[in-house]
């Protein structure tokens, strides 16, 4: 009889932990995630391979591509892994590098929004490239797309024109930066013009930095270059990285030439102050942000591009040409034929997203499986006891009938 109790409880048990496992998967699809292929990893050799095959691109032919004309860029998410340095030539390089990564989705510009982190629900096709090509081909985009809303506020709203009902003491400078500040857009003035040279501190160009690039920390005589006179040949490198969590891509100081080695644990903004005696730009504001960029080519650009007959900008061009591709979902006709190539690395990448927000990771706490993990836990080890209990009372049993 008692044998049959201990049977009973470890049956319950293995049922137990199979309606558990049953559970928490049911619980973890209820929460919208992008899908996960958990037999190819995106960091594993079969997921670079996948990858590095991903664009079906000849070198003699290009793609048809006028339709990106009507997309936005919206950027997805980032992610690294560690690779192998085949640049590792000298004894001090870093052997095992971080490779970075960013998703991006191209959304018809109708339905993009900035305010959602996914951008749009449809219609869509969804990429993947190295980040420093990324960052570079979207600064430049958002750079274009600043400059002509500037150009086309001041010709259609600011009266800086020097004719004939202007007075003898105009000033166009003063002019077009009264115009945009009383506007709100500082972002479109170079200088302020009422300030001396020497008051105008020389900005920060961000240009030079948006892939890993050596520093060359100011030299005054005020000893903000303190920790590089105590130390002989020390070497700085400035460039983007990704953010722990993914949805953000910010700027970090590195000792390194592939910048994987942060010069400290603040991402390296820390030995940036005390070397420069600034804060470091882009060190907690993202230099990627969530807005949707147009892929439209802007009429001031035309003249940039004379190749080109498709209405699709420069930057939108490069990213869709080198990225890997996975076109599921674009509408039907769309393009001559559906790439799907990348789609098995692009999810094996992990995409949590709430309103505005997007995190990457390998998994993610739930506060109910977490309930579900305690509650069972709880009653595999009562049930544990119990067959314990009973296996001492057979013990004791068996000693009394000897």
């Amino acid at each position: 009889e008692t044998l049959d109790h201990i049977f009973t409880a470890l049956f319950v048990m293995k049922l137990g932990l199979t309606l558990f496992l049953a559970a928490a998967s049911g619980v973890s699809a209820a929460f919208k995630t992008v899908a996960v292929n958990a037999d190819i990893k995106a960091d594993s050799d079969l997921g670079m391979n996948l990858l590095s095959q991903a664009r079906r691109l000849d070198q003699d032919e290009e793609a048809e591509m006028s339709w990106v004309a009507g997309y936005s860029l919206k950027f997805q998410g980032c992610h690294h892994i560690q690779q192998w340095n085949d640049n590792a030539d000298d004894a001090e390089d870093v052997r095992i590098a971080t490779h970075r990564l960013v998703r991006f989705r191209l959304c018809p510009s109708s339905s993009c929004s900035s305010s959602k982190a996914a951008g749009c629900g449809s219609g869509f096709g969804d990429y993947i490239i190295d980040m420093n090509t990324f960052v570079k081909a979207y600064f430049e985009a958002s750079q274009r797309k600043q400059e002509y809303e500037c150009e086309m506020y001041m010709n259609y709203q600011c009266d800086c024109e020097d004719d004939d009902g202007k007075g003898d003491d105009f000033n166009r400078e003063y002019c077009e930066y009264d115009c945009f500040a009383n506007a709100g857009m500082s972002q479109c003035v170079d200088r302020n013009p009422y300030e001396d040279d020497e008051q105008n501190a020389e900005e920060f160009n961000i240009d030079e930095y948006l892939e890993c690039g050596a520093y060359e920390p100011p030299a005054d005589d005020d000893g903000n270059r303190r920790l590089e006179d105590a130390q002989e040949e020390v070497e700085y490198y400035l460039g983007p990285y990704c953010s722990e969590q993914g949805g953000a891509i910010f700027l970090g100081l590195f000792s390194d030439d592939s910048c994987t080695e942060f010069y400290d644990d603040n991402g390296g903004a820390s030995t940036y102050e005390d070397l420069s005696g600034e804060s470091l730009p882009y060190a907690s504001s993202s230099i990627v942000g969530m807005d949707c960029i147009s892929c439209v080519e802007q009429k001031a650009d035309d003249n940039a591009d004379d190749q080109d007959e498709d209405n699709v900008n420069e930057q939108c061009e490069a990213l869709y040409q080198a990225a890997g591709k996975c076109e599921s979902k674009l509408p039907s006709g769309m393009v001559d034929e559906i790439n799907e190539n990348a789609c098995t690395y692009i999810e094996g990448i992990k995409i949590v997203r709430q309103d505005g927000i997007v995190e990457i990771s390998a998994s993610r706490s739930n506060p109910v499986v977490t309930a579900f993990i305690v509650i069972f836990a709880m009653a595999f080890a009562a049930l544990g006891f119990y067959v314990w209990y009973l296996r001492m009372r057979l013990g004791v049993k068996k000693n009394s009938l000897i």
